[in-house]
């Protein structure tokens, strides 16, 4: 029994510090994930893992970590004897990504339109309100993450939680490539504004089938919009590619 008390303490201590290591780590990660989607760290940036720990006031076991995290999700990658960056998608991995997003996002609007709740669709409804507000403007900085919130809340809606979680990593990894030409293509911002507010009628209408052709066209469009963007990056038209 003395021996035991001892042991077990121990292991208490022990899975105390793994929580409280995972929990930071966790932390660092949402924190870099969030600097790189919102375009603060720009796609082929390398990270430099002693300046992010001592900007976030952590240790670098956790930024190593979460390193490792963000590199399954598709967002850094690691380059042998020469450290970590921020991915910087080539255009045929976007065309790819897009696929898989158009299929994503028609699964998640038949989903939502059979399983979306009542406060849901308001929030949705209110966020297209503010996205003719940030159209009007032209407002980027307001838009972008508008839009994102939108999408992020249909793919909740849809009920499914591995269908969200797959979304989330791809509209991730597709992000490196989006707000970039956003800002372009202020102009095209009512545009979208408009489908989305198509999408939300139809998923409040329960109709599954045109909410999933509505939001699969959404995505394609956006692609070929990307495309429109690269072949003319000071025109205006190429911007409606960072719509969806």
């Amino acid at each position: 029994m003395i021996e035991t008390e001892p042991a077990a303490g121990a292991r208490s201590g022990a899975t105390i510090e793994l929580l409280q290591s995972h929990s930071l780590t966790t932390v660092v990660q949402h924190e870099l994930e969030r600097q790189i989607v919102s375009g603060e760290l720009a796609a082929g940036v390398k990270l430099n893992e002693a300046d992010i720990a001592a900007a976030l006031r952590v240790s670098r076991g956790p930024v190593r970590e979460a390193f490792r995290a963000l590199e399954q999700s598709g967002l850094v990658r690691t380059e042998k004897n020469r450290g970590v960056f921020v991915r910087q998608l080539s255009l045929q991995e976007a065309d790819e990504i897009y696929e898989v997003r158009a299929a994503l996002d028609g699964l998640i609007g038949r989903l939502a339109a059979q399983r979306i709740q009542p406060a849901e669709l308001q929030r949705l409804r209110d966020i297209v309100k503010r996205m003719h507000v940030a159209g009007r403007a032209r407002d980027v900085n307001a838009y972008f993450p508008l839009n994102l919130a939108f999408h992020d809340l249909l793919s909740q809606a849809a009920g499914n939680a591995a269908l969200r979680d797959n979304y989330r990593r791809v509209v991730n990894q597709l992000n490196l490539f989006r707000r970039e030409t956003l800002v372009r293509n202020a102009e095209h911002i009512p545009v979208s504004t408009r489908d989305h507010e198509a999408i939300v009628n139809a998923v409040a209408k329960g109709d599954g089938e045109l909410a999933e052709k509505l939001l699969f066209e959404h995505v394609i469009d956006s692609r070929e919009r990307l495309h429109a963007a690269l072949r003319s990056p000071r025109s205006g038209m190429a911007s409606r590619r960072d719509s969806a």
